[in-house]
């Protein structure tokens, strides 16, 4: 079939996005590409129809766990054969799929990046029929991206062992990322194709407050539908939706600490509509294509331009106007710099963090190849008297170096194992009813019970026998207690997974040089940040478009600098006027948000007509300035 046939049958769509056709074009013409889209441009569409083109299977590199099992799903619903493996999946299970990859009619094998450089996979590649490698968040693979992760690397060393085009995919690359990731990408000829990086129908609002739940409350009430708020720790993700449920507002809160059912139920609930707005970590998003974001209000100063973009991307979709929102005062602005020097602890920390998480583990010198540690961070910290801060970058600085892979927050499934024979089983005078038919669905639905333990989706077993979940798990429980099954009950953990074994001290590979390096751009990043919020004075568009590298751009005349300054100095002299002169005479200092929408006119400030204008951005000014009392909540 022809690519839009295949985009008509499995996708139900007419045409495709800007950008697409020639992406999918150069990959059946079996040319490596780096293909630039924005946010919820499409990516994945560009790879899954030139694979359905050919013939083999697709190897789809991916670091996000949530992503991959998303996807795997969506194909699977359509009726394409996929398959995927990550962090948390025991041997049995790997082996299984890929001998399945190898030897079934699958399309897809979505891989995280540890699993390529594994003896186990190596030992299959020579008998898959590879059509493609897809090479998914594509920056990861520069050490010079936002998001570096040294697993992507074994990607080039795959290039050597596989005979398939490259497709590369990302939202967010400068262009010396781009050059960097075709570099590593070993592609034969350079192969750039990438849209423009315009959101016309997105407005970027920067906000200096004291009073960011004011202002958040503001947003929520003054634009309607659904939004995202992001904040930087999982606490405040809790302590932001309660204050908006206390204030008749729809909200539910996600992070990647909850498990994998919660944090499922209340993605599809928000997504679905039933939940309005969702305060999160940076947790929530990836590959969550929801068209109707109304807003997306950033609480706390992202770390980087390209974080902030991908994530302020994620409103407007649908083509309507949206909202791009940034909350931002002093206690940002020290928090960033505060950020740089804990960070980058010393290469020595770092080193002595490498042998304390190898003792903890009781692993010795020359030991641990290939070993899987759940990692417990507090208990760590704790035991070793660390902050955990040191510790999570020094952590993330070893991986970087290609020591291990550190994921965090990974769900482990749970996992049954049938103890006694298959002849044997019926014979057992079992406790309770319930327990032979779980045996029965059990073993109807997966294969290999009775040689080792195997994954289940508890949600589909307690389903299918009109249980809830709780149920389900006493019963596994007391069937474990009957030694009848093996049972290792569903995890929520941090997993490290060492590369090889324990190096000596004194022999850690860690270059102070590409340490300088590193820090530096991340020190530019950060300072992008800050004069984004506190220094721009040109179009917010303009200023995000020029840092990855389009130089040329219209300011968009929707943001907030570029409404300012279409008003005349008059028209914001008489706004200020008015509003001293209703809240210090007129109401005495005591009114509401309310009052003021009575009177001057809508009070959201995100490009609506208003009575006054722009008297919301001048009545912020005059309450830091202090020549007006703050509104009563």
């Amino acid at each position: 079939m022809e690519a839009l046939d295949i985009l008509r049958t499995y996708w139900g769509y007419e045409s495709f996005r800007p950008m697409q056709e020639d992406i999918i074009r150069e990959a059946v013409a079996g040319r490596d590409v780096l293909a630039i889209l924005p946010t919820g441009g499409g990516k994945s569409v560009c790879f899954q129809v030139p694979a359905l083109m050919k013939e083999g299977i697709a190897l789809v590199v991916t670091p996000l766990i949530a992503l991959m099992k998303d996807q795997v799903q969506q194909l699977n619903d359509r009726g394409i054969k996929a398959l995927c493996v990550y962090t948390g999946m025991n041997r049995h299970e790997v082996d299984l799929t890929l001998n399945n990859a190898a030897h079934g009619d699958f399309k897809f094998l979505y891989l995280s990046p540890e699993r390529l450089g594994t003896r186990l996979f190596r030992s299959y590649l020579e008998v898959m029929d590879i059509s493609y490698i897809v090479v998914d968040e594509a920056h990861c693979i520069s050490q010079w991206g936002y998001d570096f992760r040294p697993d992507y690397l074994r990607i080039g060393e795959l290039r050597k062992l596989v005979d398939a085009p490259v497709i590369a995919l990302t939202a967010t690359a400068t262009p010396a990322v781009a050059d960097d990731i075709q570099d590593r990408l070993g592609f034969k000829r350079r192969n750039l194709l990438k849209s423009g990086f315009e959101r016309p129908n997105l407005s970027y609002i920067v906000r200096r407050t004291e009073d960011k739940n004011g202002q958040l409350l503001a947003v929520c009430r003054g634009v309607a539908g659904s939004g995202i708020v992001y904040v930087r720790n999982r606490a405040r993700t809790e302590e932001l939706a309660q204050l908006l449920l206390s204030q008749g507002i729809s909200a539910s809160f996600y992070h990647a600490g909850l498990g994998n059912l919660q944090r499922a139920q209340r993605q599809e609930s928000w997504k679905r509509g039933e939940t309005r707005i969702m305060v999160c970590t940076n947790a929530f998003g990836m590959g969550i294509d929801k068209p109707d974001v109304r807003f997306v209000v950033h609480y706390d100063l992202p770390d980087s331009p390209e974080a902030y973009f991908q994530e302020a991307g994620r409103g407007g979709r649908d083509g309507k106007r949206s909202f791009a929102v940034l909350l931002w005062n002093g206690t940002d602005l020290r928090r960033i710099s505060q950020l740089e020097r804990v960070s980058f602890p010393s290469i020595e920390t770092i080193e002595d963090i490498y042998h304390k998480v190898h003792i903890f583990f009781g692993i010795p010198y020359d030991t641990g190849a290939g070993r899987e540690l759940r990692f417990d961070s507090k208990e760590f910290c704790a035991h070793f008297h660390l902050q955990p801060q040191t510790v999570y970058y020094a952590m993330k600085y070893i991986e970087r170096e290609d020591h291990w892979t550190y994921s965090e927050d990974v769900d482990i499934d749970t996992r049954v194992q049938i103890l006694v024979d298959r002849t044997a089983l019926y014979d057992i005078a079992l406790p309770e009813s319930g327990m032979a038919e779980l045996l029965e669905v059990l073993m109807r639905r997966y294969a290999g019970l009775f040689s080792f333990a195997v994954p289940i989706d508890e949600e589909w077993v307690a389903s299918r026998m009109g249980i809830g979940i709780p149920a389900l798990r006493q019963l596994l429980y007391k069937l474990s207690l009957e030694h009848v099954i093996r049972y290792i009950p569903t995890d929520h953990t941090s997993v490290v997974f060492l590369h090889h074994d324990r190096l000596r001290e004194g022999n850690v590979a860690l270059s102070p040089r590409k340490y300088e390096q590193l820090r530096e751009a991340s020190r530019i990043r950060s300072a992008t940040m800050v004069d984004y919020v506190s220094e721009a004075t040109e179009c917010r568009s303009q200023f995000l478009l020029r840092y990855f590298g389009q130089m040329e751009s219209a300011p968009c005349g929707t943001c907030d600098i570029c409404r300012s300054q279409a008003e005349t100095p008059s028209r914001r002299e008489a706004t200020e006027a008015a509003l001293r002169a209703y809240i210090n005479d007129e109401k005495a200092g005591d009114y509401t948000l309310d009052d003021l929408r009575q009177t001057f006119g809508l009070p959201d400030g995100m490009g609506n007509t208003e009575t006054v204008s722009g008297w919301t951005e001048i009545l912020r000014r005059l309450i830091d300035e202090g020549a007006v009392p703050p509104y009563r909540q």
